[in-house]
């Protein structure tokens, strides 16, 4: 018999194109969540949705760059009029733009904070200040355990510390609201510059299945690490 743990509830999904974000709407939609998935790349996004749709699931896909805070907060809104009020929020988009501390660029530095800090931190407030008023409603982060010491990944990991920061603070503050907040740290960040892991897919599993955990059994409000 299928799962159907997530029964009708109304999900949002960042990084939607990616190897975890895309099983991570999968996962949820299997499990009977309605899941509207997000990402910049309209290509890829609309492959998914019509793959996840002909396998009979229930799954839109919305081209958004939450990157901006006015975009995050008109993704949530159009959710909620069309699909319902919003259960769940998974932060899975991810960039990696590597290059010694000295010699990034502006550019670099701008954009790892745009998509691994500014989207968490936009797509959060967003789902947080609709979720505390009703009581009820989970937010899962997926940062990284990126060793900080080795070389080229200095943005990356920065930007991931501050993504982490942000939403360890908001677990605090929306706990007693009824919300549950929750920080994974996976072994390895799934990236296209980091694909020399020895099992890409089981790490993408082991993230997956991570999440899940994270949204069905941490009711006591905040969970960081896994």
């Amino acid at each position: 018999m299928t799962n159907r743990e997530f029964d009708r509830k109304v999900a949002v999904v960042t990084g939607a194109c990616g190897a975890v974000g895309a099983e991570v709407v999968a996962a949820l939609a299997e499990r009977g969540a309605l899941v509207t998935a997000v990402d910049r790349d309209g290509r890829g996004l609309c492959d998914l949705v019509e793959r996840l749709q002909r396998a009979g699931l229930r799954v839109a896909g919305r081209q958004v760059d939450i990157a901006s805070g006015p975009a995050a907060e008109s993704l949530v809104d159009q959710v909620e009029r069309e699909v319902g009020p919003l259960d769940i929020a998974v932060n899975a988009a991810d960039l990696l733009r590597t290059g010694s501390a000295t010699g990034l660029t502006d550019d670099d530095w701008a954009q790892s904070f745009a998509v691994n800090s500014h989207a968490v931190f936009h797509l959060s407030r967003a789902a947080a200040s609709r979720m505390v008023p009703r009581r009820g409603g989970a937010i899962v982060t997926i940062a990284t355990a990126l060793p900080v010491h080795q070389p080229g990944f200095a943005a990356y990991a920065a930007s991931k510390a501050a993504a982490t920061a942000y939403a360890t603070g908001l677990a605090a503050e929306v706990a007693r609201h009824g919300v549950r907040c929750t920080v994974l740290t996976p072994a390895r960040p799934e990236t296209p510059l980091l694909r020399s892991v020895a099992d890409p897919d089981a790490h993408v599993a082991g993230v997956v299945a991570a999440v899940l955990a994270a949204l069905a059994h941490h009711a006591d409000g905040t969970a960081v690490g896994a």
